[in-house]
């Protein structure tokens, strides 16, 4: 078992960047890099971490960087992990570094989804980790393919009337060796499953929940706290699924394993101005009641995965 002390003291993400307070993606890339190392190539697909990265020509990331076009992430690693091949083989690195795609739900569940299904499909050897906000928070906090129910954007403004998608399952349709979700409430669990990433070959798909400030409306120092309660009330599911199987992990597996009492949905919706309209509205209850089965029907699509539940 890790633990904190186990964690490098090498900073890759450097102080600097221009996120917002509170901003999820930043405190995950210092996490992310302290487990793969400094032998790693990032794509950054367009999205708040285009952004985030720094003002030119300094940069806050301490790593090899290339800013790829919203739909690309997929095919750019494909590029990058035949090259590194190539170079390996010619004798002109001496390993392969790792290939990590760093991406938004805009450009995973939606713009992108075409590219990382080709390359999962191609089994292209690269890291892939969407950092979800539910939203198209760069450019304007827009709906997107992860917007949950009842949510609003400013497309959005009565509340999201669609449920949202599962890309963490359509991942594990692909069969590829690796599929996660993580939560940055729950940090060793995000490290872990980073490190075990990182020495799978083939495609290897992480999802974090990325509560974001300014598009969930809350204070931005209770991003943490936001990120636990997701987990805590089922709204986000903590898992690994490898090898055909899948496990539940952290808050998650205490949870279903009854030893910690799983939150009500409404506890979730009630710290967010985003569901603020619907939760007032005559269909609140009837939308508490919908995420509530969503909850629920996730759980058991998922145990279907799990050999003691089998």
């Amino acid at each position: 078992m890790v633990s904190f002390k186990d964690l490098p003291e090498e900073e890759l993400f450097l102080a600097g960047s221009t996120a917002c307070q509170g901003c999820p993606s930043s405190l995950a890339l210092r996490m992310a890099f302290k487990a793969l190392g400094k032998d790693t190539i990032l794509l950054v697909v367009a999205s708040c971490t285009s952004v985030l990265q720094g003002s030119y020509p300094l940069s806050a990331i301490n790593l090899p960087l290339m800013n790829v076009a919203f739909a690309t992430g997929g095919a750019s690693a494909s590029g990058v992990s035949a090259a590194v091949k190539a170079l390996v083989k010619r004798g002109e690195l001496a390993e392969e570094p790792n290939v990590l795609v760093w991406a938004g739900d805009g450009g995973t569940y939606d713009i992108g989804i075409q590219s990382l299904s080709g390359a999962a499909e191609r089994e292209t050897d690269f890291i892939y980790v969407c950092y979800n906000n539910e939203m198209y928070s760069n450019t304007g906090t827009q709906r997107s393919g992860a917007t949950p129910l009842g949510a609003w954007t400013t497309t959005t403004p009565g509340g999201k009337a669609q449920h949202r998608k599962d890309i963490a399952q359509i991942m594990i349709a692909h069969r590829i060796p690796y599929v996660a979700t993580v939560s940055l409430a729950y940090p060793l669990d995000f490290y872990q499953k980073m490190l075990k990433a990182k020495e799978i070959r083939g495609t290897k798909y992480i999802e974090m929940l990325a509560p974001c400030p300014p598009g969930w409306k809350f204070p931005s120092a209770q991003m943490i706290a936001v990120s636990r309660m997701a987990v805590q009330s089922g709204m986000w599911l903590l898992y690994e699924h490898e090898d055909g199987e899948t496990r539940f992990t952290a808050a998650t597996k205490r949870i279903l394993e009854g030893k910690v009492k799983k939150r009500p949905v409404k506890d979730y919706l009630e710290i967010q101005g985003r569901f603020r309209q619907i939760l007032s509205s005559p269909e609140g209850q009837q939308a508490e009641d919908m995420l509530e089965k969503e909850v629920s029907e996730s759980i058991r699509r998922l145990q279907g995965w799990v050999p003691e539940y089998i």
